[in-house]
């Protein structure tokens, strides 16, 4: 399956040409293969270009699908090759076929793993909770992209979102309750009738 990611490297004109790694995203350790003297990292970045001449919001919302891609690295050559990698976070629960929110995370090699797994362990215990109907999916989602840019100063975006117009089009994820434990106000399931007391 891979561990995607996508390498965009800045040109002189401040726009960035796009690059695909299908391993990029599994460690980023990856970001100090990428040199002056390996810019595709010894060939684990593609050198086929994915696009040219884009903006850095254009890439968020056009091209870094958060159900797809772990991994971000925006790559400045006239800087000697610097690296800032970003996670990317699927803020997002279900099939992931509507595209739909994410946040990249800046971070460096020594705090991927605790991003990594702080990430999973909060989007995890949110996914229990609005199983059991405590919370909705619009609101856990909402405290999970709050946390993400509280917390690990994320940055949200909407992938498959036109910035033409300049206005959002997002429109969070309709509510989904579980009839079965859809429980009313005496306590009682309103598939059964039977009180749990």
């Amino acid at each position: 399956m891979g561990h995607r990611a996508l390498v965009a490297y800045r040109r002189p004109d401040r726009l960035y040409d796009l690059r695909y790694s299908h391993w990029g995203g599994e460690t980023f350790a990856f970001a100090d293969e990428i040199t002056a003297t390996t810019p595709l990292a010894d060939g684990a970045i593609e050198g086929t270009l994915i696009a040219d001449s884009i903006s850095r919001a254009r890439i968020l919302t056009a091209y870094l699908d958060p159900c797809v891609y772990e991994a971000l690295y925006l790559v400045t050559p006239s800087r000697d090759y610097d690296v800032d990698a970003y996670r990317v976070c699927w803020l997002e629960w279900g099939d992931g076929r509507d595209g739909g929110r994410g946040a990249i995370v800046a971070l460096d090699s020594e705090a991927e793993g605790t991003v990594r797994r702080w990430f999973r362990a909060t989007k995890t215990a949110l996914g229990d909770i609005i199983e059991m109907g405590a919370l909705s999916r619009r609101a856990a989602q909402a405290y999970l992209e709050a946390r993400i840019c509280e917390e690990r100063d994320g940055i949200p975006y909407t992938y498959g979102e036109s910035l033409d117009d300049g206005e959002s089009t997002y429109t969070p994820t309709v509510d989904r309750w579980l009839e079965a434990e859809h429980w009313d106000r005496e306590g009682r399931t309103e598939r059964s009738g039977e009180s749990d007391e």
